[in-house]
């Protein structure tokens, strides 16, 4: 629920100047609350898990640079369909991170964001960026189970219920990403398949995975 503070009263009762731009507004996020007015909040996560859940909110994020990298190089190539695809599935990483992120706040830990890798700039074909998607998602899986075994080891069953999602999305990851490639290897040099294809691709949209999430809503 986070801790309720009402500036006004606050400014009374401890004769705190509070900002104009943050007067008259309830904060609920309880690290908010005491970023402003020092107030002490209990960590409810263990700092080696609150660590390893901030490297995976960085993972989530590069996986959204390496998605849009991809994205650009299949752009150049005329294969606007596949960029599309690249790039919706770049927001869906960006979504990820931003769902662990919040979730560290709410379990009372501090988000670290470390500095992110600089992806791939270049690929040969369609065939290399599918190979490297699935690759990138298997590598992903392995961060994921890695989490959630670590959650069960400090006893965390609220994180190991939160991370149970993104261990059953991986299955789907992989399984869209094997799909694709191996109908890319079916196509062959047949560009009139290669272009349906394309097409097929040109039809995904964003859907919000985290509808609840305030931090995405209107995404």
């Amino acid at each position: 629920m986070g801790v309720l503070v009402q500036h006004q009263t606050y400014q009374q009762k401890n004769n705190y100047k509070i900002p104009v731009e943050i007067k008259k507004i309830w904060y609920t996020d309880k690290t908010v609350a005491a970023h402003y007015f020092n107030l002490e909040v209990k960590e409810m996560i263990s700092k080696k898990l609150a660590k390893a859940l901030n490297e995976q909110v960085n993972a989530e994020y590069y996986s959204a640079y390496l998605y849009h990298s991809m994205s650009a190089c299949m752009e150049r190539a005329a294969l606007k369909g596949t960029a599309n695809w690249l790039f919706i599935q770049a927001k869906e990483e960006m979504a990820h991170g931003i769902n662990i992120y919040q979730y560290v706040l709410d379990r009372g830990a501090i988000p670290v964001l470390s500095a992110i890798q600089q992806p791939t700039a270049s690929f040969a074909d369609i065939e290399e960026v599918f190979k490297s998607v699935l690759d990138h998602e298997q590598k992903i899986t392995g961060l994921i189970n890695s989490l959630a075994s670590l959650a069960m080891q400090e006893n965390d069953h609220a994180c190991y219920q939160f991370i149970m999602w993104y261990v059953n999305e991986q299955v789907e990851e992989e399984a869209n990403a094997s799909d694709i490639l191996s109908r890319i290897q079916m196509i062959g040099n047949n560009k009139g398949l290669l272009l349906s294809l394309d097409n097929e691709l040109a039809a995904r949209v964003f859907v919000n995975p985290f509808p609840t999430n305030s931090k995405l809503s209107g995404v």
